[in-house]
């Protein structure tokens, strides 16, 4: 329908807030499917609105240090880059791009060629039951299935984007990333053993320098990837093949990776879930079929540095003016903690066995 001048003016200037937005989407009607039901979850940077074999999912109007998505031009640019880049693990999965427009009369509509006041991802809904997380916590699962996985990571890895960064680049950001841990882990307000905290943090500045020639290494060679960057086991599904979704998509700097580091943040998060095998196991698989020897220091170090990741950013929520969840977070934190330094345990026996 088109549009008359008056009309459109009228419209355009029209505001529309994030409430009535997500009291929109929470909505049936807003879908046009008789009887259906909306399931709504707020995460930290977005709203997902679960809808049948639908998903739809809209960011926050948030201006953050690492992103800016306070207008509707960078949300819509964020919105068709996650797309682009998650078509790479998951390509039937992310369907595309949909506006939200106001309607000829200034009500919301799903679609449409009115003015758009937000962009939504589309994504086919997948079964949680063949999550990898839901397979771990019912110990469901088999063999196979960590054998499918493992293929699909090494052919992601031996084709992904090669980075271009210096050693030196990559180990300063390391040593940045350590810093930035310091800031927020040493802050006396957390309900955290700060008993701990220095020592954990001064080890894991000591691994690092350890292996400064061989970090530097990798980078030089060309290893380090465009990845996924947030390779968790809430973003694998067991389909018919197995698709990875829900990648880290509002910086290239952030997803440089070595597929190492890819690896064993995977491992960390399933030791997290009572599964400490599964990492390693894949670390060997996927190098066997690279043809490379698995590097067990390097697992070992990079899942000590996202244990102490992990770590600050549970801490980091409590900073937020009115944190989710707030009860969640220290708790969680000290769990990481204690991977990280089993991590570093790790790597010290790892460095100190013979060659």
């Amino acid at each position: 329908m088109n549009f008359s001048k008056t009309n459109a003016d009228a419209i355009r200037d029209r505001q529309v807030g994030l409430a009535e937005k997500v009291r929109f989407l929470s909505d049936p009607s807003a879908y046009g499917e008789a009887g259906a039901t909306v399931e709504v979850v707020e995460t930290h940077m977005s709203f997902v609105f679960l809808v049948g074999d639908r998903v739809y999912k809209f960011k926050k109007p948030v201006a953050l240090p690492f992103l800016n998505l306070a207008t509707l031009a960078s949300r819509e640019e964020n919105c068709r880059t996650e797309v682009a880049l998650n078509r790479r693990l998951a390509p039937d999965v992310y369907l595309g791009v949909s506006p939200l427009t106001l309607s000829p009369l200034g009500g919301l509509r799903l679609g449409g060629d009115g003015p758009a006041v937000e962009w939504l991802v589309v994504m086919r809904r997948l079964p949680e039951e063949l999550m990898l997380d839901r397979l771990l916590a019912s110990g469901s699962l088999e063999d196979e299935k960590a054998e499918r996985l493992a293929s699909r990571l090494a052919e992601f890895f031996r084709g992904a984007t090669r980075g271009a960064i210096s050693g030196a680049a990559y180990f300063e950001r390391l040593r940045n990333e350590q810093a930035d841990n310091r800031a927020i882990l040493t802050r006396r307000r957390f309900a955290v053993d700060h008993g701990r905290i220095p020592v954990v943090l001064d080890r894991m500045d000591a691994a690092l320098s350890s292996v400064k020639t061989l970090l530097e290494s990798r980078a030089r060679e060309r290893r380090l990837i465009d990845g996924h960057g947030d390779l968790r086991p809430e973003h694998i599904c067991f389909t018919d093949g197995v698709d990875i979704f829900d990648c880290l998509e509002f910086s290239v700097d952030l997803r440089l990776t070595d597929p190492i580091e890819e690896i064993a943040y995977l491992g960390l998060e399933c030791e997290l879930l009572g599964a400490p095998t599964l990492g390693p196991g894949l670390l060997a698989r996927i190098s066997d079929e690279m043809r490379e020897a698995p590097e067990f220091r390097l697992f070992h170090l990079h899942y000590a540095r996202k244990g102490l990741l992990r770590m600050r950013l549970s801490l980091a929520h409590l900073l937020d003016a009115a944190p989710r969840q707030p009860a969640r977070w220290e708790p969680l934190a000290a769990r990481y903690m204690a991977l990280a330094e089993k991590g570093l345990d790790r790597f010290d026996a790892a460095r100190a066995a013979p060659s």
